[in-house]
């Protein structure tokens, strides 16, 4: 049912938040799972003639300060609707700023290359994980990926992933509630269906590096670019000719890695 033709996206984050403060009390008796999606920061920039001008930072902060009131409405319904304490809420993003669109499309702070890229700055989100009396406040700088929360959310819920396949993901909780070692110490970094980049602990390797847009030109690393995350996170200084041995173990676990990989048609070409 169309409900509006064309949308005043000036709205949509106020609506979006209205609707799931909805939904938040007609759910509140029993177990439930809400995932919003705000439209927003993404490219076309809207925001409420109220938030206007809020921020020093134009229309990108204008829409942040939107978002952040947002959250805020959020939270403020589970506590007025006594279920907070009983509820787990995670804040994050996909990917980094947009980085042809300026000052409209954000910013990585520190972080090298943004969105498109396999760089920390497209690849690296912050994350925030809000559950009053379970998770202790604190800053946690584990590896993360959004492939492990179905893992995490079905140990939380008594529930067993069936075990007839794989999961990329693993179970965080550990993490989460500060009760021992982090299940993840791997990431891989894909671009289409290659992976361009790996980490192993605090060590990055880069096989393949490519512009985030504009050019299909990818440059072959070999050795692969090399960067220690911990010290820098900017990925400025190449190490790989100090670390043959980081190298050669990050080599032998893509390859154990792509060795459980099963080719299957391309959905986006059929």
């Amino acid at each position: 049912k169309i409900v509006e033709r064309p949308a005043d996206q000036r709205t949509i984050t106020k609506r979006y938040t209205e609707e799931i403060i909805s939904k938040i009390r007609s759910y509140k008796k029993g177990p439930f799972f809400l995932y919003l999606a705000h439209s927003f920061p993404h490219i076309p920039l809207y925001r409420s003639p109220e938030f206007k001008g809020r921020s020093a930072a134009g229309i990108y902060g204008d829409v942040i300060e939107e978002i952040d009131w947002s959250v805020g409405r959020i939270l403020e319904t589970l506590k007025k609707e006594k279920i907070a304490e009983k509820t787990l809420v995670i804040f994050t993003s996909d990917n980094g700023p947009w980085l042809t669109y300026g000052t409209h499309g954000g910013s990585a702070g520190l972080l090298r290359g943004g969105k498109g890229g396999t760089f920390e700055g497209g690849m690296r989100e912050p994350t925030i994980f809000w559950w009053p009396g379970k998770i202790k406040p604190g800053v946690v700088m584990e590896m993360g990926t959004t492939m492990d929360l179905l893992p995490t959310f079905c140990k939380l819920a008594n529930i067993t992933l069936p075990d007839d396949r794989m999961y990329d993901g693993y179970d965080i909780s550990t993490v989460m509630f500060d009760t021992g070692p982090n299940p993840r110490d791997v990431v891989f970094y894909y671009r289409d269906t290659d992976v361009f980049a790996m980490r192993k602990g605090a060590y990055k390797a880069h096989f393949f590096t490519q512009p985030e847009y504009g050019s299909s030109n990818r440059t072959v690393h070999d050795p692969p670019l090399l960067y220690n995350l911990n010290v820098d996170p900017s990925e400025k200084h190449d190490i790989a000719e100090k670390h043959p041995e980081i190298i050669s173990e990050i080599r032998k676990i893509l390859a154990e890695h792509l060795s459980t990989l099963i080719p299957v048609e391309n959905q986006l070409e059929k």
